[in-house]
């Protein structure tokens, strides 16, 4: 069991580091290894793995050893969870269907273009070894030992910042919050302050189809209504989630975790502010399907907002870069000649700024204007705070080239407000994403071409 839990540990730092939308980095850790399917279940000596294709996804297949390495991936998640377990059946169909909404996205990604790099995968790599407090060879050979090729993570992991990179595409560089919304949400929270809470839930989610008929609305309705029947009869929660829900989260029971009740589409959050621990809400329709959910738990929520003060600086620099016609070691030399002529009074930082600077800064004579924490590049950030005022730096490198730096003057701003204000924006957000990172689900699958295969 504690070999399971540490490989489990591993994806699941992965599946954070790649950070899907509220509940579903908790639910792709179990149900999504990206395409590929995991590690397959190991095969006697003498066995011969004959392999056929289980569904075509557009001009892409996914075979039975992908889908039963999926499985054994699943259960075993599932059963280091002591989760209750679907009968296989029901297990099957919601891992291909989980492969199936994979692999559309991993496609649209690469039809527009979404790569990931050497270096970038390298770096998500090295992070999640961080968070797990051990290095990356010692991860790969845990990992290994455990029966999961690494080469095979690296490419999962590939695909997971692929997808991720996709959805901030297509789902979250769409979403606008306004400033009118913030207002009316900073109002309306000022007001309900007290009434604040968290809540623990699970849900159920029917999934209607884009551009469904009537008919099919209704029948699916229908299914809502009869799980709905179910569980009023007693049926445990979490079997009816993995057994008849179209969300991601199928396969942990339904379970979403802890919510700021607020962050929640308003609907949902009005209905739950009715019930009481151990309750179901009314079947719920939204544009995405019909959902019911059960509230395992609720809390106050207090949070105290810290007056934020930030130092800005004000700075200015010259920039050159290494070109073809002139190397590091000329630009360094270039770059010292400047600052000795700085010290012997023979050119303002200002005037030597406009003659020799190589970026847009350089009619300012070098100034950059005031300069919040995290407006530079580390490097250029480091420097310069290291200085003060009226001082000029050594030459220090960044990834656009070499730079002089000079800091004029330095202030303290109170950024209270705006820190507010940017809260109440990312609240406002994540309640429209969860809709619409559902539905632009939902739209990816309703277009895919898919065709099951039966068993040869």
């Amino acid at each position: 069991m504690m070999r399971t839990t540490r490989l489990q540990s591993l994806r699941m730092a992965a599946a954070l580091l790649c950070v899907l939308s509220a509940g579903q980095a908790l639910a792709q850790a179990d149900t999504s290894a990206a395409t590929g399917g995991g590690f397959l279940p190991p095969a006697s000596a003498n066995a011969k793995v004959i392999d056929s294709i289980q569904v075509v996804v557009n001009d892409e297949v996914i075979t039975r050893n992908e889908v039963a390495g999926r499985m054994v991936q699943v259960t075993q998640n599932m059963k280091a969870r002591n989760a209750q377990m679907p009968d296989p059946a029901t297990m099957e169909r919601q891992v291909l269907e989980a492969m199936i909404v994979e692999r559309a996205q991993l496609q649209l990604a690469k039809e527009m273009g979404v790569k990931v790099d050497d270096r970038t995968l390298d770096a998500t790599i090295a992070r999640i070894a961080e968070n797990q407090k051990m290095s990356v060879q010692d991860m790969r050979n845990q990992m290994e030992k455990e029966g999961m090729p690494y080469a095979q993570f690296r490419e999962d992991i590939r695909n997971e910042i692929m997808m991720q990179r996709l959805r901030e595409h297509e789902v979250d560089s769409k979403i606008q919050v306004s400033e009118a919304e913030i207002d009316t949400y900073m109002a309306a929270a000022k007001a309900a302050e007290a009434d604040r809470i968290e809540v623990d839930i699970s849900q159920i989610l029917v999934r209607v189809p884009e551009d469904a008929t009537p008919e099919q609305i209704a029948a699916r309705r229908a299914r809502a209504e009869e799980v709905m029947r179910q569980l009023r009869t007693g049926a445990d929660f979490a079997r009816m989630a993995s057994t008849y829900s179209d969300a991601p989260d199928a396969l942990k029971g339904g379970e979403i975790g802890w919510r700021d009740a607020d962050r929640l589409p308003p609907m949902f959050s009005t209905e739950l502010r009715k019930i009481e621990a151990g309750q179901v809400t009314p079947v719920l329709k939204t544009n995405v399907g019909f959902h019911i959910l059960k509230l395992a738990g609720k809390r106050p929520l207090t949070e105290q907002t810290e007056k934020s003060v930030v130092e800005q600086t004000h700075a200015r620099h010259i920039l050159i870069k290494v070109t073809p016609t002139m190397t590091e070691g000329e630009v360094k030399r270039k770059l010292l000649e400047l600052k000795e002529k700085m010290d012997n009074n023979a050119g303002t930082f200002e005037d030597l700024a406009r003659l020799h600077s190589q970026d847009g800064s350089a009619p300012k004579g070098g100034d950059l204007g005031w300069l919040y924490p995290g407006d530079t590049v580390p490097e250029f950030e480091t420097a310069m705070n290291d200085l003060k005022p009226g001082q000029v730096s050594d030459v220090i490198q960044s990834p656009f080239g070499f730079h002089l730096i000079q800091v004029i003057a330095r202030k303290s701003e109170d950024v209270t407000q705006q820190k507010e204000r940017n809260l109440a924006r990312n609240v406002l957000r994540e309640r429209k994403m969860q809709e619409a990172m559902e539905d632009w689900m939902r739209q990816v699958r309703d277009r895919a071409y898919v065709e099951f295969r039966e068993d040869q």
